[in-house]
């Protein structure tokens, strides 16, 4: 009997002591691709395996609780990793826990369910989300006007808001293209869509799609957008009720004086902006810095600040990369004027050179938001009919790599924010 007992004493301290985890580093050196090691900790979470995500250790490392399915992902997707003991893990946590470093191991628990708000034909935009996605193999839903009207968006955690126009304006490139076949068929489906949703104006139906998105963010849903989604978001939430349309957008004329009926109280993120009057101009408003940029795309850099890892939880995951500097990029919306973001919103990441912000977030009501300017990390200007950016040749991409934090940071046991 004593011999018994010894046999499983010791078969259960040795299960103990060579109980293993899955460790993904995310540093410059120790791993190859960054965008899909993203793609693992969400296979994991979502197969029901722990995680926990290393702020600011090894470029934001993750501990996975090991599984032989997990590492043969990793062996697949070609993602850098290794199988290390308890005893390890406990002296990777026990140094992170240490009051003197600015790091911090946070539960991951549950994958979010993700949804992206896209028409189904996006042309001729490619999305960098929607790519950075598919890319990192994390399952998404797309939706659109119909499913955020009827509140689908109730089912998922996580919405990103494609490139997109939520004042009606139909992103306002009637400047430049309404005379091409692509423009001329979104101005007619967009009117079609409205009318079979019950609106008599594009301009309305959106309004009402951007309030919606509004209280799904309210009531505790987390929302990404990019571009030129972030901008008209915030301005269809102002001019909520207003006509700021032009003839060739909605058919009639806008309303006189529009623009001192403009409510900031209703937006997310911005305020005292002006907004742009003239039809032709590929602008919403004096939000953007597109055209007040005076700096040479080989000095284009944005550099992401540094919070407290054990208090402010929320912006260390969202900033987690393994280069502080990162390269900038324009789009229609490209950067955001600082003058014109609210004293409340934190700036994730900024362009001191010309003073713009790059990346920010904030809190609205129980949910959280975060706007990113540009349109795709890789493709310093993209253009309409620009094929779009190959992964494969950018896997370590820390402008994408922020994308991803987003997605996955809805997964975090967080704490009370300090700042």
């Amino acid at each position: 009997m004593k011999q018994f007992i010894y046999i499983l004493t010791f078969f259960l301290f040795s299960n103990t002591l060579w109980a293993s985890f899955v460790y993904v580093p995310m540093s410059n050196e120790n791993q190859k691709n960054h965008l899909k090691a993203y793609g693992i900790v969400y296979y994991a979470l979502q197969n029901g395996l722990k995680a926990k995500w290393l702020l600011n250790y090894d470029g934001g490392a993750f501990l996975i609780e090991n599984n032989q399915a997990v590492e043969n992902e990793c062996k697949i997707r070609g993602v850098s990793y290794q199988i290390i003991s308890d005893a390890k893990s406990a002296l990777i946590l026990e140094e992170i826990s240490s009051p003197s470093k600015n790091q911090e191991a946070v539960t991951l628990e549950k994958a979010p369910k993700i949804a992206v708000y896209s028409p189904k034909d996006k042309m001729p935009w490619d999305d960098a989300v929607t790519m950075v996605l598919t890319y990192a193999e994390i399952p998404f839903d797309v939706v659109y006007d119909e499913e955020v009207l009827n509140d689908k968006l109730l089912l998922y955690e996580w919405l990103h808001l494609h490139h997109e126009d939520f004042t009606g304006q139909y992103g306002r490139f009637y400047g430049a293209f309404r005379t091409a076949p692509w423009y001329i068929q979104q101005k007619k489906d967009a009117e079609a869509l409205a009318q079979k949703l019950g609106y008599t104006k594009v301009s309305e139906e959106k309004g009402a799609v951007a309030k919606k998105i509004r209280d799904y963010v309210v009531g505790g849903g987390f929302m990404f957008a990019m571009c030129s989604a972030t901008d008209s978001f915030d301005i269809a939430l102002a001019a909520d009720g207003v006509d700021i349309c032009e003839g060739m957008f909605d058919g009639d004329a806008s309303e006189p004086n529009y623009q001192s009926k403009i409510d900031f109280n209703k937006t997310f993120a911005f305020k005292d902006f002006e907004l742009i009057r003239n039809p032709t101009t590929y602008e919403f408003s004096s939000i953007d810095m597109t055209r007040k940029r005076r700096i040479q795309k080989e000095v284009d850099y944005f550099v992401l600040k540094e919070f407290s890892a054990k208090w402010d939880q929320v912006p260390t995951m969202l900033t987690q990369n393994h280069t502080v500097l990162v390269k900038g990029f324009m789009g229609q919306t490209t950067s955001f004027d600082p003058n014109m973001i609210k004293p409340t919103i934190i700036v994730l990441g900024e362009n001191k050179t010309n003073r713009e912000g790059r990346y920010i977030h904030g809190t609205k009501g129980k949910g959280m938001f975060t706007f990113y300017g540009g349109h795709d990390p890789e493709d310093y200007q993209h253009r309409v009919g620009d094929p779009k950016t190959e992964l494969d040749l950018h896997p370590t991409s820390p402008g994408y790599r922020l994308i991803l934090n987003n997605v996955l940071f809805p997964a975090a046991k967080k704490k009370k924010q300090k700042t």
